[in-house]
């Protein structure tokens, strides 16, 4: 795979950038997103070179409220990098707008996914390569995180361009490699335990959230209330709870957890349970075995909460282990989304973790070993 750090003599070089600036939006509103601020940093550094730039991405999905113009997202990258914006894709203004760039400029076009070219490659007179490609003499893909899709602007341009690999995909495929040896070891949490199933093999896994419960209902343990959450919030029916019990082989579960009791932490055994309270969060018993073991790791990847973190007096698990991850003398590779808000909570320094990864479903896919359609592409 070619980087583009590396590469030489970019002057005047007329570049069609991949980025990822998909972002959360709340009443049309769009939130400066770690996303946005690393993206600006390939961007910097091809205009820096004095290459004409000229940045694809997308926003949300159709149907869905966050599905909008990139018009926002121009005016927060421009905090970080000048860019223009013109709305349009593949029209007479984007051409236009395309062709008048100089050396060092930099143009954003409108949401990818306005035009269904972009989710559907094989379209018959696909415009998105018909009127672009043409227009470029290098193609870089930035967007780690939708590199699992096989979408026209993943894995069409690279086979018409010279493809190169952007600054923050390089630095994700380099955490990966690490975060891949053996001694690693794997903190899953959050609310989604069918994801994880490909994780699940020879690496220790030590299990929280909900996915650590369901490790437990698929054991054979009854936990109550919780039995029932589960099943509705992770999708834990017989056939989940089947696949999980087969991979258990590495697998740490909770020993002990916190339920909320007149809006208070109390910390249960597990030998307690069935219990009629919801869990809110892993107990004392649990943080310190865990911590114990992320201190004898080599490395350690962390994706999705140990509990409700938000909740006051439940932030207890994620913030402990996240500690001593970032206290940690291995590698450190940590998934974003909520994790990146619960490093923000905690007051824990970002620089104390070797990566943060902004990516959800390409990340898990890279590290459970699958091949990713827009890395393929590039090679």
């Amino acid at each position: 795979m070619k980087f583009i750090s590396k590469a030489r003599n970019l002057e005047g070089k007329r570049i069609l950038l991949r980025s990822d600036i998909n972002s959360d939006v709340v009443n049309g509103r769009v939130f400066i997103s770690g996303r946005i601020k690393e993206a600006s940093k390939t961007i910097k550094f091809l205009k820096n070179k004095r290459a004409r730039i000229v940045v694809v991405a997308h926003q949300g999905q159709k149907g869905k409220e966050d599905f909008i113009s990139l018009k926002e997202h121009s005016k927060i990258l421009s905090k970080f990098v000048k860019i223009k914006f013109v709305k349009d894709v593949v029209g007479e203004k984007a051409v236009k707008a395309i062709k008048k760039l100089k050396n060092g400029d930099v143009l954003l076009l409108d949401n990818l996914r306005f035009l269904d070219e972009e989710t559907n490659p094989s379209v018959k007179n696909n415009r998105l390569t018909k009127v672009l490609v043409p227009l470029f003499d290098l193609y870089v893909n930035d967007a780690f995180s939708v590199c699992h899709r096989e979408h026209t602007s993943m894995v069409e341009f690279p086979k018409k361009l010279p493809g190169f690999a952007g600054l923050l995909l390089e630095k994700e495929l380099n955490a990966l490699k690490k975060i891949k040896m053996n001694g690693s070891v794997y903190i899953l949490g959050g609310a989604k335990p069918k994801d994880y199933i490909p994780l699940l093999g020879e690496n220790k896994v030590l299990s929280c959230g909900l996915f650590g419960q369901s490790c437990l209902v698929a054991q054979g343990k009854n936990l109550g209330f919780q039995d029932k959450y589960l099943e509705k919030e992770a999708d834990l029916n017989s056939e989940l709870k089947e696949k999980l019990k087969n991979k258990m082989r590495n697998v740490v579960t909770p020993s002990d957890f916190a339920v909320k009791i007149n809006g208070k932490r109390v910390e249960i055994p597990l030998e307690k349970f069935p219990s009629k309270y919801e869990i809110f969060d892993i107990g004392e018993k649990t943080i310190d075995k865990y911590v114990n073991e992320i201190k004898k790791a080599k490395a350690v990847y962390m994706k999705g909460p140990a509990g409700d973190f938000s909740s006051k007096g439940f932030e207890k698990g994620t913030f402990a282990i996240l500690r001593a991850i970032s206290e940690m003398k291995g590698f450190s590779l940590v998934g974003g989304g909520h994790l990146s808000d619960a490093i923000k909570m905690s007051k824990i320094p970002e620089r104390k973790f070797n990566h943060i990864s902004l990516s959800g479903g390409a990340l898990l896919e890279h590290v459970a070993g699958k091949k990713l359609p827009g890395l393929e592409a590039l090679r």
